[in-house]
């Protein structure tokens, strides 16, 4: 079975601090970790100010489901705010290998 990585890249939205943001994605974690088929999460932020979301899933449709329950979430609204619409890119990719420590 391949996984499936989904991965978002985006700005903050104007007046949101870094750790305004992490604290709103740490309160996405609950949905995350019950969604099926979730495998990993990370975030990170790029010397350029761009953040990357980055979740591994167990297959595509475990991916598509996630992505079409967030909305409903309690925790979206507030981390959708807090991103710059214009700024969002997301995709899917087949995750071919992986390395752990």
């Amino acid at each position: 079975m391949t996984h499936v990585a989904e991965i978002v890249t985006f700005t903050l939205a104007k007046g949101t601090t870094q750790d305004e943001f992490v604290k709103l994605s740490q309160a996405s974690e609950a949905f995350v970790r019950a969604a099926p088929g979730f495998a990993h999460r990370q975030l990170s932020l790029g010397q350029d100010g761009r953040w990357t979301d980055y979740v591994v899933w167990t297959d595509m449709q475990a991916a598509q489901n996630a992505a079409a329950q967030f909305p409903q979430q309690d925790c979206a609204a507030a981390m959708m705010a807090a991103i710059d619409p214009d700024s969002v890119q997301m995709r899917h990719e087949n995750v071919l290998w992986n390395m752990t420590a």
